[in-house]
């Protein structure tokens, strides 16, 4: 275990206290306790010094807002992160309760790590831009204005977030974003995330007799929709594994041999991917490495299914509905709301006789490239090569954040990526983990961002 400093022992016990709070978005049950966390974001912004917070209701979660001016003629950076959490299930395969954080020591993490649900996602990768504000004031470092937007509804699809900054250009206003939401390859090779892809979440339900029947009387004889629904969903993938929706590939972005060449330059091990989480092959498109399947190309995955009894011992029954979540991962020029029209129209399209087909879009998003040649870019990249040592390799990301692409859109700014996780913390996963040497890492990168953007704006100027 690593020796921690005052600070850090303060840092790491507010860290955790932050992550008992269980704030799930996605399940009702909870709403109080989001509250609860928005309340707590809110209060330790405003202890290490923002001038100004405020938390800010919308139609569903609440919005924490604070900022700290300094002079209207510096730049001004935004720190965009979320309090809300993934619900914790399957409560029985975590080591230890999800909200009662603990530090272990891993293989991987022998300094130590905190276990515990949103300890990487995104709580403590949001909290080290708090710490590390606290820091820059203290020692009096504080270049240039910030303001921090701390939301409560990423993982159930930002759905009021989009409204809130509209109707907020003014008081977002500001030069550059910066969020800590992503990873990087290893605690020894950091990376900046250069995109994200995009998101559209579908759910389907299939339905046969109005009622559940006795498989003994009615088996045979109809259409079960869980046998339905399985048959459709092999349906949606060739031999090639590429998606068979028509139309789907129409707008996908291929990149260069050259793109492709200098991706597969940052250091991979497939052996290592196979073995941490536990399988005995990568499966994908043909045509493309691993890696490229999980960053650079469209995908389509069943993320839950249901229908029937599913309860202790046996009960012999065809059921009447049966249900599954679909998300499919987009990359640039591939329009989410099109490529659910798509998805949709096909599904139903591939429907048997004697059952009806039902569509839902959930939520969605674009997929976002950002571009290395900005002054912030270049900020970001000096400050992991000052406290990594080595210089930062861009990456593409895999996972979405359907608001950054919105942000640009609406306030007219880039986002820059400065993720400390690993692919090994297994955020919506049981046992979710950040490690002591990331979080310390990060609150020490941050700051020289700060650093080198005002130093570059100034050059510029």
């Amino acid at each position: 275990m690593m020796t921690l400093t005052t600070d850090q022992k303060r840092y790491l016990e507010e860290w955790m206290t932050f992550l008992k709070i269980p704030s799930v978005s996605a399940d009702p049950a909870y709403k109080d306790e989001v509250t609860k966390a928005a309340e707590w974001v809110n209060d330790s912004l405003r202890k290490v010094g923002c001038a100004h917070t405020e938390i800010i209701p919308t139609a569903g979660h609440p919005i924490v807002y604070g900022e700290y001016l300094i002079n209207e003629d510096l730049p001004t950076v935004l720190v965009y992160g979320h309090y809300d959490v993934q619900p914790p299930d399957p409560i029985e395969l975590w080591d230890s309760p999800p909200f009662e954080p603990i530090v272990k020591t891993t293989s991987l993490h022998p300094e130590g790590a905190v276990f515990a649900r949103g300890a990487c996602d995104d709580k403590g990768q949001m909290f080290m831009h708090i710490k590390a504000f606290e820091i820059m004031k203290n020692e009096g470092k504080l270049g240039c204005n910030i303001k921090f937007m701390i939301e409560g509804e990423e993982e159930v699809g930002s759905d009021h977030l989009e409204a809130f900054v509209k109707n907020n250009t003014t008081k977002l206003a500001c030069d550059v974003i910066l969020i800590s939401d992503t990873g990087m390859i290893s605690k020894e090779q950091p990376s900046i995330s250069t995109g994200l892809r995009g998101l559209s979440y579908m759910e389907v339900t299939v339905t046969g007799p109005n009622r559940d029947l006795h498989s003994g009387l009615y088996g045979g004889a109809v259409a079960n929709p869980i046998n339905v629904l399985c048959e459709m969903i092999t349906q949606l993938h060739d031999d090639q594994k590429r998606i068979t929706i028509p139309g789907f590939y129409n707008t996908v972005k291929e990149l260069s041999q050259t793109e492709r060449d200098a991706m597969a330059k940052a250091p991979f091990s497939l052996n290592e991917f196979i073995d941490s989480i536990g399988i005995n092959e990568v499966v994908g498109e043909e045509g493309f490495s691993n890696e490229e399947r999980r960053t650079i190309r469209p995908t389509l995955d069943v993320n839950g299914i249901w229908g029937g009894y599913t309860g202790e011992g046996a009960k012999t029954v065809i059921p009447s509905k049966a249900h599954a979540k679909i998300s499919m991962r987009l990359v640039p020029d591939q329009d989410w709301n099109q490529i659910g029209k798509l998805f949709s129209n096909h599904f139903k399209s591939i429907a048997p006789k004697g059952v009806t087909v039902e569509v839902q879009t959930h939520h969605g998003g674009f997929a976002y490239v950002t571009p290395t040649d900005s002054l912030a870019y270049q900020a970001a990249h000096q400050a992991y090569l000052d406290t990594f040592g080595i210089p930062p390799i861009p990456s593409r990301g895999g996972g979405s954040i359907p608001i950054v692409p919105m942000f640009e859109n609406v306030l007219g700014v880039k986002s820059i990526l400065m993720g400390f996780g690993l692919d090994s913390d297994a955020i919506h996963s049981p046992n979710e983990h950040y490690g002591l040497f990331n979080f310390f890492r990060g609150i020490e990168t941050i700051p020289k961002f700060y650093e080198h953007y005002i130093k570059l704006r100034k050059e510029q100027t």
